[in-house]
């Protein structure tokens, strides 16, 4: 019963107040919802393609038509592979490839020709154009193949009857891999949510400035029953913040996070019970509350680094793989990864638990630690 008390007054110092609502509650929300909404707009794959085209038949036409066709393909014509050498050199195109004279009679005559292709640096758009390019090679020349040399007529109307394609295949997402880019945006909220920890340190430095903690302790109230009252306060205005973000965010910004609300609810809670216990933690060191600045330094960014809130993990050294197993970022934005891979709630137990035991330890330690300053008690 005290714990609640003290969480409801905490509650009411943090948002009773107009200024506390907008700065603790809407302003956060707003900034990280559009920072999502921002970080997490798909790019589409644009690749600009510059090509020459010497082959006067039909297989010429009907590769460039089909290439065309295709999502995220600008192609350009230039007149000579001088001209095409240029334009990627110069990079004014990712790639550039040329259809040799004869490519048409080549095919009717039964043989591969190649496709020559430029690129001044691979990319993961160069690539799949190379693949595209050999594809389609493959399908004129096998459609070649039901016709002969002398009946060049019949192979154009094959060629044409195939760019009608009425049969198209049905591209159906399994969903085995989390969403492009969930990575980051789920990183970045996380540090956003984070930054409720120096607001909760404040207010615990704040209330031993004012000697509000020396009289809580000087009362018949236990030490664990203060900190787990400061704890529920903060972590209450914490899950506000996380359900204002995924309601303003999911249903006005339409941003599609691709994975169970209720589920990313509980997964982004958990992570906000360490952050509390973190606070909790951190509050029972500090006693200077010009010190609380210092926590986006040493605590805040140097986490966010380690967790994968900015890259994937996979792109750090082995240890620091290893050391980012200490850190809630990790195991947040791994939980959410695998719902967005199609997982369910079995597929997070083990992230869950983990978050759910840092957030026990980290707690056990705030309430040890978590007293009046000295000079509050004696005066």
């Amino acid at each position: 019963m005290n714990s609640l008390t003290i969480a409801w007054n905490m509650i009411r110092q943090t948002v009773g107040t107009k200024k506390g609502m907008i700065m603790h509650i809407l302003l956060p929300c707003i900034v990280i919802s559009l920072a999502v909404a921002l970080l997490g707009q798909e790019r589409p794959l644009g690749v600009q393609i510059v090509y020459v085209n010497q082959d006067t038949g039909k297989a010429g036409a009907y590769l460039l038509e089909e290439l065309a066709a295709k999502p995220n393909y600008s192609l350009k014509e230039v007149g000579s592979e001088d001209a095409l050498r240029e334009e990627v050199t110069e990079n004014r195109a990712e790639a550039g490839f040329m259809i040799p004279s004869g490519f048409t009679d080549l095919l009717l005559a039964g043989q591969k020709p190649k496709l020559p292709m430029y690129e001044l640096k691979m990319s993961e758009g160069t690539y799949t154009l190379r693949l595209t390019l050999e594809e389609l090679a493959r399908g004129a020349a096998a459609m070649a193949g039901l016709v002969s040399a002398s009946q060049p007529d019949v192979f154009g109307a094959v060629l044409d009857q195939t760019r009608k394609h009425a049969v198209s295949p049905d591209k159906t997402d399994l969903q085995l891999y989390p969403k492009p880019g969930l990575n980051v945006v789920t990183g970045f909220t996380l540090m956003f949510l984070m930054s409720l920890v120096g607001s909760t340190v404040g207010k615990i430095l704040e209330e031993r400035r004012r000697r509000t903690m020396a009289r809580m302790y000087s009362a018949p109230v236990r030490a664990w029953e203060i900190t787990l009252g400061h704890f529920l306060g903060s972590f209450t205005v914490g899950i506000s913040q996380i359900a204002l973000v995924l309601i303003f965010s999911g249903y006005v910004l339409k941003y599609d996070y691709d994975l169970p609300m209720l589920l990313h609810f509980i997964v982004l809670a958990a992570f906000m019970l360490v952050a509390m216990g973190i606070a909790s933690a951190v509050a029972g060191i500090m006693r200077n509350p010009q010190n609380v600045g210092m926590l986006n330094s040493l605590i805040i960014t140097p986490t966010c680094m380690l967790g994968g809130c900015f890259w994937p993990i996979s792109y750090m050294p082995e240890f620091m793989q290893k050391a980012a197993n200490f850190v809630p970022q990790k195991w947040a934005i791994e939980a959410v990864e695998k719902l967005s891979a199609g997982g369910g709630l079995g597929t997070i137990t083990l992230p869950l638990l983990i978050l759910g035991l840092m957030a026990l330890i980290l707690l056990a330690i705030g309430s040890s630690i978590l007293r009046p300053a000295e000079a509050n008690v004696t005066g």
